[in-house]
């Protein structure tokens, strides 16, 4: 029997914490810290995160036959490398190719030298010339700080002096931090947006279904960006063409890139999309399962989790009889008010009993038996359906039987 480490305490560690234990070759899934939800989770068991460096010692006293880091920032801080010198089995991206979230100026390089299909760019290092650059470009435009910025360092922008602003933001005012000391500045696309997890094993890039997110905070794609506040799977847009067009400008181009340059890992690939009339064109990469795209598509595939990771880190995935369930998801995130900006803690949650949905915890933890919430994003209720109206039916009966202090969502997650 096989034992488990997963690193962070999100709502997609509790998704992938979940899908393992589901497995009958997994006994224990450690999480390092994990949340209220993984506390509850059969065989799961929530340890104290201490350094990456302790993690290591972790897996290696208790024999962790495989490791899985959920968020970016321990992938960048070279996690993989780390426990790949010590012979750990771990499932991620080496610090090289991390870098391809980790920095969007280096992505940008990396798309261009590789021919995959992407926005026009320049990118900046110096305020005064991005900001030059700005005064004299076509509007609208997009404003990336360069760095990992929790999913909000991208800034849309529909005038100079929106961009200006932007710029201001980023580099002088430091916004994002040290993701702002560089600036990758892009041509606007316009069109509708799809999100593609994929799992590469070194070898061969294994698309998932695809799924659709929400990033805004409020309806209709309006107000400051967020973490994500909910998505549906599949995407209703992404036909056999649009899926044709992403393997052959983006997919492909892409294994080829990550071969010439040396980048050998098993792990997640997350391809952004925009659709328009001028084809599929890819707005970043994600090195690591979405969030929450992983808690909507995860549950829909038909197979072990354990066997397809393990195929991953051996070469192997090709061979892997990979297969999806033929309904829908629909996930809603149910998030603490005044997020993503300042927001309480330490409500409590209820309201559980009797659903239909699954619920992945986010930001709540488990206190002498209650949860409560402690994160912005609280929690995700995942629907399914034989129809994506079902499985938006379904989510939102049980949204409204769920319960917190100050609770908020969107009302049009897949309309």
């Amino acid at each position: 029997m096989k034992k488990i480490l997963i690193i962070g305490s999100g709502g997609r560690e509790h998704v992938l914490a979940s899908s393992l234990a589901a497995s009958d070759k997994v006994e224990t899934v450690y999480c390092a810290p994990g949340n209220g939800g993984t506390a509850l989770e059969e065989k799961c068991h929530n340890i104290p995160f201490t350094s990456l460096e302790g993690m290591a010692d972790f897996a290696a006293e208790k024999g962790i036959d495989l490791t899985i880091p959920g968020a970016e920032v321990y992938l960048c801080d070279g996690v993989v490398d780390l426990f790949r010198s010590r012979g750990l089995t771990i499932f991620g991206p080496h610090r090289a190719a991390a870098m391809l979230e980790g920095s969007k100026a280096l992505a940008k390089d990396f798309m261009k030298k590789h021919n995959v299909k992407t926005a026009a760019y320049e990118r900046f290092s110096r305020a005064d010339e991005a900001l030059d650059y700005v005064r004299k470009a076509p509007c609208p435009l997009v404003v990336k700080a360069d760095g990992l910025a929790a999913g909000k360092g991208v800034i849309i922008c529909q005038n100079r002096e929106e961009a200006e602003t932007a710029i201001e933001q980023i580099m002088v005012d430091s916004a994002f931090g040290e993701a702002g000391s560089e600036v990758v500045i892009e041509e606007f696309l316009e069109g509708k947006e799809a999100s593609i997890l994929a799992l590469y094993d070194g070898n061969t890039i294994i698309p998932f279904i695809s799924a659709k997110d929400h990033k805004k905070i409020g309806e209709g794609e309006t107000g400051l960006n967020t973490g994500g506040m909910g998505v549906i799977a599949p995407n209703p847009l992404v036909n056999e063409d649009v899926m044709n067009q992403f393997v052959r400008d983006i997919m492909d181009p892409t294994v080829k890139g990550l071969k010439s340059e040396g980048m050998d890992f098993a792990g997640i690939i997350f391809f952004g999309l925009m659709m328009n009339e001028k084809g599929v064109f890819l707005l970043e990469y994600n090195m690591r399962f979405g969030d929450p795209e992983a808690q909507t598509v995860l549950p829909l595939f038909e197979g072990d989790w354990y066997d397809f990771l393990t195929a991953a880190v051996e070469g192997q995935a090709g061979t892997y009889p990979v297969k999806w369930k033929k309904g829908h998801s629909c996930c809603v995130v149910m998030a603490s008010g005044g997020y993503p900006e300042t927001y309480g803690k330490g409500f409590e949650i209820s309201g559980f009993e009797g659903l239909d949905s699954r619920i992945y915890i986010a930001g709540a933890e488990l206190r002498e038996g209650t949860l409560k919430t402690s994160g912005g994003r609280v929690l995700n209720v995942v629907a399914y359906g034989d129809s994506l109206e079902e499985a938006r039916r379904k989510a939102y009966e049980d949204v409204e039987r769920i319960h917190f202090g100050k609770a908020v969502f969107r009302k049009d997650i897949g309309a």
